[in-house]
């Protein structure tokens, strides 16, 4: 990506992300989806920001694309949700995984905001391990047949493509049904047959969507088969590479969003005499989440140079591993170092961090989820050390 574009792109981040937070403030305080953040996006054009000129996109590079998040993770949790769902995991599987003419016929809808994407992976008794899934498909003549229920889906309500992942309905055959694989679809939400509902019984982003959704009889096209049928698993791990990606650039955001707040705030605030910005274990605390953004800025700009080899040769199983590798101690460690970040903001504000009048208690409540989603902190370390010891002691195999 030329510096120009480059330069052009992040002016409308930035303008993007002043516009949204006095809108993302009010909908926080009163707890509702914010239903302006995808008209602001696309205002400023920031709805395909990974996704190539030639599909009507942006055309990030990987650096670009996570210092892009990054600026908007420090609006909140929630509003980089909305942009990893659609961008790095329901966007980016097309692109990968689709062939041209799904991609000219899909991308430039998302790019230009008109269709709105998620990614269908999560179901209420399959988490951390899809294999468990339970949603089928069946074909019948040009078409499939999707039934099942998807839980906890970013953006699950609100899309007009779904990226679903579903099992070959069982023959009745033990060996063959053992030897099942699943496979992935271009879910267009259009049609009968799905019933939606925003989930609101949540810790924090309630500004954000998620949502569960049930397909029965769902029809999609032969045409919205993603892939190859089996190749489910290969396409939603190589996609959560670039989700989790997207969830550390955010967490760093949000460290950033804290370390100026907690600043801030210090200097202003009189205790004992003097600002709290000169008591020691208050500087303490300033110190720790500036470590903290340090070493997640260095982390995740290594994974996203990781990450964009692995792109430019995308037969290189040796760079495909090691963006795997670096990717998960990025998203790890700085949804980690986020978290007691805000925490450690939260404290500097004193009785005031535990208001939602004040941004760090806001990402303190947000934040959290950056350890579960995407790969909780749990699988992220399984991982992690397979990556370091071989795969042939991978946990789950």
């Amino acid at each position: 990506m030329d510096t120009d574009s480059r330069d052009k792109l992040l002016a409308d981040v930035e303008a993007f992300c002043q516009e949204v937070r006095p809108v993302e403030d009010l909908c926080y305080l009163e707890h509702r989806f914010n239903d302006q953040a995808i008209d602001l996006a696309r205002k400023h054009d920031i709805l395909g920001l990974n996704v190539p000129a030639a599909y009507g996109g942006r055309g990030a590079d990987v650096r670009t694309y996570v210092h892009a998040l990054t600026r908007i993770g420090r609006e909140g949790t929630g509003v980089r949700t909305l942009f990893s769902g659609h961008c790095s995991i329901g966007q980016t599987t097309v692109l990968e995984w689709g062939t041209e003419e799904q991609r000219r016929r899909v991308l430039p809808r998302t790019a230009a905001g008109r269709t709105i994407t998620a990614f269908g992976l999560t179901e209420p008794e399959a988490g951390s391990n899809p294999r468990e899934m339970q949603m089928t498909y069946r074909r019948e003549g040009d078409r499939f047949l999707l039934n099942g229920v998807k839980y906890l889906i970013s953006n699950g309500s609100i899309a007009d493509l779904i990226v679903v992942f579903a099992y070959p309905e069982a023959t009745g055959d033990p060996a063959g049904d053992r030897a099942r694989r699943f496979s992935a679809f271009m879910v267009e939400t259009g049609a009968e047959g799905i019933e939606r509902e925003m989930m609101t019984a949540k810790v924090g982003l309630p500004t954000s969507d998620t949502s569960m959704f049930e397909l029965t009889d769902y029809p999609v096209p032969v045409d919205n088969l993603l892939g190859a049928e089996g190749q489910g698993l290969a396409i939603a791990m190589q996609t959560l590479r670039a989700g989790r990606l997207s969830v550390a650039a955010g967490c760093l955001g949000v460290i950033e969003d804290c370390l100026e707040e907690a600043c801030g705030y210090a200097k202003e605030r009189s205790q004992h005499g003097k600002q709290i910005a000169r008591h020691q274990l208050v500087q303490e605390h300033v110190a720790g989440i500036e470590l903290a953004r340090q070493a997640s800025e260095s982390l995740i700009h290594t994974a996203a140079d990781a990450k964009q080899a692995a792109n430019d040769h995308p037969g290189d199983a040796a760079l495909a591993a090691r963006a795997d590798l670096l990717v998960a101690e990025a998203k790890l460690f700085a949804s980690d170092a986020a978290f007691r970040a805000a925490d450690s903001a939260m404290q500097v504000f004193g009785g005031r961090g535990y208001s939602e009048l004040f941004r760090p208690g806001r990402h303190w409540k947000d934040v959290r989820v950056c350890r579960i989603y995407e790969g909780t902190d749990e699988i992220l370390k399984l991982k992690i050390a397979a990556g370091v010891l071989g795969k042939e002691y991978e946990a789950y195999r």
